[in-house]
């Protein structure tokens, strides 16, 4: 009983170490599309601060109030197709994280059912006669619970993608919402 002790001992540390290098890609993952996130806020941002207070000088500018309302409209159009763009580099950044995430998760699950699988199967040549029952249903319940991640991870990804077309189609209603006013005000001239 002694070697099956060991075996199991030695298989949780294996499995400990696996689990602590996962967590460590994940982390790692997630930091690199937070700092990507921060670093097209921190752009964003400046460059908003920057045309807003060119504009602002602009309209302080202005000869008439006329003058000063042309400007002001003729900022819509360009504002919604940098809001459609920041749209845009958001949804890829959160696209490529999710991907890096979902593949490295995927890997490690692979990784942890083939350690566990093999830590099965080297019980079952340790395993006492009459313990067959057992062992098939440990193997049940990993093939289980393998199914189960397979079918998480499907219902995260459908999610996901619905997530997106959402975020496009948001996108695409804003920029068209802004681009039609312009159009009708232009033929109305």
């Amino acid at each position: 009983m002694i070697p099956a002790v060991n075996q199991f001992s030695q298989a949780t540390k294996t499995s400990m170490e696996v689990q602590l290098h996962a967590m460590t890609d994940l982390a790692e993952k997630t930091l690199q599309g937070v700092s990507e996130l921060i670093e097209l806020n921190m752009a964003t941002a400046k460059a908003s601060f920057e045309e807003t207070s060119a504009v602002v000088h602009q309209i302080l500018g202005a000869a008439d109030a006329q003058e000063a309302i042309h400007l002001v409209q003729a900022q819509a159009q360009p504002s919604a197709e940098k809001a459609a763009s920041y749209g845009r580099h958001l949804a890829a950044i959160a696209t490529r994280t999710q991907g890096e995430i979902a593949k490295t998760t995927q890997e490690r699950v692979a990784e942890t059912a083939r350690h566990v699988n093999g830590l099965i199967d080297d019980l079952t040549k340790t395993a006492p006669a009459g313990s067959e029952a057992i062992v098939s249903a440990m193997k049940a319940g990993v093939a289980n619970s393998n199914a189960a991640y397979e079918q998480f991870v499907k219902v995260s990804q459908t999610a996901f993608d619905n997530f997106q077309e959402q975020l496009h189609q948001a996108g695409n209603q804003f920029t068209a919402g802004t681009t039609k006013p312009a159009k009708a005000k232009k033929s109305a001239a």
